[in-house]
């Protein structure tokens, strides 16, 4: 028979994942399906910085965008903690703070006086005893910024494990069928795995699976080409010093020229994931070439550091988001209802529990009857997904650079 649910969601992502811990504790009968490990693009590749809009600040002092993601620093802090929900507080934390540094230039000097006028949460001076070591001798300045730096598997990895019940893995070219009685309502989504079926009912369902959402709007018959994509190519380095632990960005007239964060790999190297323009300049760059180009940019704004005896490897990351004229960043959040589909982009991780918050507040359902679900019981031996892995895990095809 099939089952009745009030909320389907597609997309084990930060977004999907948020969402349905947010809808389960509503008491709204909910599960997620997702096709790969949790996580696989976007959100593993995050930085983690639950930032309050640093970038969108240095490109333009009264850019929307800003002011949509100004708070959220202060509201992940208290989930974070355990004080809100969802509980977050067996996510990892890489800091507590990250740091702003400028180089001596004009152009960073300037970058650098936007960011104080306009953020939130303000950079605060700090005292040279206690710059990172990797920035001492530095001829800049350096700020201390109260927005935490999370590690995104282990945030993953905190609402994966409150909801077992409720994940689960999907073929989506053998075994997910959709039907649908007119153009955006689907009546009925059937399940397959071995000998396994399983036929489900939603009220409402929500595509929250970043790029995958055109191919799952395409498949409902909706148009796949309200999503627009904005490539990455972000950059790996190993084997740097133990006391090499930085995360952060400097910041350069209009843009953070690089953005750094630190963690350990699973051998227990120190393994710094390069971003900010770095990852922008890469796009047309072959993994070698833009390699070079991150070790130069890295060297003249953080002189100091020893890149002696590390490795180098690349990785390309699509941002996907919903279609704006001239292929522009999206000012926040966006969600599109046709029929009872609805599909959300939260743009950045850090608007996750701002897409929760409106989507739920659009959702024009009331919980059935009696609420909670029954997934654990129907679905007992289907497969759950896995929180995916870091990308300096997968990583194969590092170098040294001389």
């Amino acid at each position: 028979m099939p089952m009745q649910i009030d909320v389907l969601i597609f997309g084990g992502g930060g977004a999907g994942l948020w969402l349905l811990d947010e809808l389960h504790r509503q008491g709204y009968s909910t599960c997620l399906l997702e096709s790969h490990a949790l996580g696989t693009g976007q959100t593993i590749a995050s930085q983690g910085i639950i930032h309050g809009g640093l970038k969108y600040t240095l490109s333009n002092l009264i850019d929307p965008g800003a002011k949509a993601i100004a708070n959220m620093p202060l509201l992940w802090r208290e989930c974070l903690a355990g004080k809100s929900q969802p509980n977050l507080s067996q996510t990892q934390l890489r800091t507590e703070s990250c740091h702003l540094w400028r180089t001596g230039s004009a152009k960073s000097r300037f970058g650098m006086t936007g960011a104080r006028m306009v953020l939130r949460v303000k950079p605060q001076d700090i005292a040279l005893a206690q710059w990172p070591s990797v920035l001492q001798g530095l001829d800049g300045s350096v700020y201390r910024l109260d927005e935490q730096v999370i590690q995104t598997d282990s945030f993953l990895q905190a609402l994966a494990d409150a909801h077992q019940d409720r994940l689960l893995k999907i073929n989506p070219k053998e075994g997910l069928a959709f039907q649908t009685s007119k153009l955006g309502h689907v009546e009925q989504v059937t399940l397959a795995h071995e000998d396994q079926t399983l036929t489900l009912r939603p009220r409402k369902i929500v595509f929250a699976a970043g790029q995958g959402n055109a191919a799952l709007r395409q498949s409902v018959g909706l148009d796949p080409a309200l999503m627009q994509t904005r490539p990455l190519h972000m950059v790996m380095v190993r084997g740097l010093p133990k006391e090499a632990i930085l995360n952060g960005h400097c910041t350069d007239f209009s843009q953070t020229r690089v953005t750094i964060t630190t963690d350990h790999d699973s051998q227990g190297r120190v393994v710094w994931q390069v971003g900010g323009q770095i990852s922008e300049d890469g796009i047309n760059m072959e993994p070698t070439e833009l390699i070079h180009h991150a070790k130069a940019e890295i060297q003249a704004v953080i002189p100091n550091v020893d890149l002696s005896d590390t490795q180098w490897a690349t990785f390309r990351v699509n941002r996907a988001e919903a279609h704006t004229r001239a292929g522009r960043r999206p000012e926040g959040v966006t969600l599109f209802e046709d029929g009872n589909v609805i599909t959300a982009w939260p743009t950045k991780l850090a608007l996750v529990p701002q897409l929760a918050a409106d989507l739920l507040h659009r959702l024009d359902i009331e919980p059935a009857e009696g609420g909670g679900d029954g997934m654990g019981t129907i679905a007992r031996n289907w497969p759950r997904p896995q929180v995916a892995l870091p990308p300096w895990e997968t990583a194969t095809s590092w170098i040294t650079v001389p």
